[in-house]
């Protein structure tokens, strides 16, 4: 008998080995991808940020370390507070935006109508676009000369006079924002509108029996079931939309005088514009922070929806 249990036991151990040999060899793949385009590259732009690399010396190999002194010239930087300051009005008022709007839609699109379907389909085009592509289209729109926007204003007499949308330092951040919310709203409306399909319709049946109405429906059954997927919604949220760069860059630039430079657009002009890489890569290590906070909170959430 005992013999017997040890020869089991050897086999169960020699299957979990095998099984973590052929799962380690299925991952390599991906390991191997992570390494190459994730961590060496992570692992050079910190050494060049805790270096004075530049234009003149970066090819050459000609620079040195220069421990902590980029990230103390980034913290004292006035354009770097700035580049926190409108990253957190850029997303708030893009996230907030979307996912009113998303919700909205969902809450909509959840019954049945003809023609459902096409009509979330045709939303769809704004979240498949590169971002490239609805930065020169909004651009367009928004033009002060020939832009459809100023047009329609003027039509329906509510402004006077073409408004300057991308050269003011306010309706710059306002256009750039509505276009962002064009983007973003599918993906708000699609999650959501997933997470409301697996609500059951049983408990609106009774709450309609019950004599509730459709707002004390929504904050006694749709709000609270639905408020996982909305802590989830809103994180991803957070870290899409703050790393966000081709879309403001193609539209303003940073600009108007700096009106749009979020943190990824002046680590941009940091590193690509002025050619201070070791600042540019100090910048962009600070920039990291809130992503990779919100990432590691965001998998412990889901780590312990899954336990």
């Amino acid at each position: 008998m005992a013999r017997t249990k040890t020869a089991g036991h050897d086999d169960g151990s020699r299957s979990l080995a095998r099984t973590r040999r052929l799962g380690l060899l299925l991952a390599l793949p991906a390991l191997i991808y992570i390494t190459i385009f994730l961590v060496v590259p992570l692992i050079y732009n910190i050494w060049l940020s805790i270096s004075d690399a530049n234009g003149a010396n970066l090819i050459s190999g000609d620079y040195h370390p220069t421990g902590l002194a980029n990230y103390e010239a980034m913290v004292k930087s006035p354009g770097f507070w700035n580049g926190v300051k409108l990253s957190i009005i850029w997303t708030v008022a893009s996230l907030a935006l979307q996912f009113l709007v998303g919700y909205a839609l969902a809450l909509f699109f959840r019954k049945p109508f003809p023609g459902n379907g096409i009509i979330r389909a045709l939303l769809l085009v704004a979240w498949i676009l590169p971002a490239v592509v609805t930065g020169t289209i909004f651009r367009w729109m928004f033009d002060s000369d020939f832009g459809v926007i100023n047009y329609f204003l003027m039509s329906l007499h509510i402004i006077d006079h073409p408004v300057m949308w991308l050269t003011g330092p306010t309706t710059a951040m306002i256009a750039i924002v509505v276009a962002n919310l064009w983007v973003g709203m599918p993906f708000n409306m699609l999650l959501i509108l997933s997470g409301l399909h697996t609500i059951d319709d049983g408990l609106y049946e009774a709450a309609e029996v019950d004599g509730a109405g459709p707002i004390r429906t929504f904050f006694s059954i749709t709000e609270p079931l639905m408020r996982p997927v909305v802590i989830s919604l809103l994180l991803l949220g957070v870290i899409n939309t703050y790393k966000v760069f081709d879309l403001i860059y193609t539209m303003t630039k940073g600009g108007p005088v700096e009106a749009t430079t979020t943190l990824p657009i002046f680590t941009y002009l940091q590193t690509f514009k002025v050619f201070d890489f070791g600042n540019g890569a100090a910048a962009s290590m600070l920039t990291m922070v809130l992503p990779l906070a919100l990432s590691w909170f965001y998998v412990r959430s889901l780590d312990k929806e899954d336990q």
